[in-house]
């Protein structure tokens, strides 16, 4: 059976996680648990990074501290929270154009033509000559070029 959400096949996998062992109910002492924990707040790496390299599910050390949170909560100790800082925003410099004036109108001159040239092409005072017989590609990257300058 297959359900509209179904997309086996259709995207990649990202991370591929394999538990080993019998599955049983791990009993993690104290201390580890508080070394696990404490090393979780250090801001070194994720809490997600810290859970995988201890064998955890993240949800699991998730879990750890909130309880350790409740725990401190109810004995009135609060733990330390990291200010947040308020979005910012990177302020924006308008400048004004330089004006350009414009060219004195030039009188075009008559240039004389080579025979050989197919295409010729004058923009913004540069001419450039493609001769008789050239590839469609090279007619075409010439005038991507002559486009780019502008």
């Amino acid at each position: 059976m297959t359900m509209p959400c179904d997309d086996a096949g259709t995207s990649k996998v990202q991370r591929f996680e394999v538990f080993t062992g019998a599955g049983q109910r791990r009993d993690w002492p104290p201390e580890v648990k508080a070394a696990i924990i404490a090393e979780s707040y250090s801001k070194q790496e994720t809490v997600c990074a810290v859970a995988r390299r201890h064998g955890l599910s993240p949800s699991q050390l998730f879990t750890w501290r909130r309880q350790l949170r409740k725990q401190m909560e109810a004995r009135g100790v609060a733990l330390p929270v990291a200010p947040t800082m308020a979005p910012a925003f990177v302020p924006a410099i308008i400048e004004e154009p330089p004006s350009i004036e414009p060219a004195p109108a030039k009188r075009p001159r008559k240039q004389a033509r080579a025979k050989d040239s197919a295409v010729e092409l004058e923009i913004d005072g540069v001419a450039v000559k493609i001769g008789r017989g050239a590839d469609a590609g090279v007619i075409a990257a010439v005038i991507e070029a002559l486009r780019a300058t502008r």
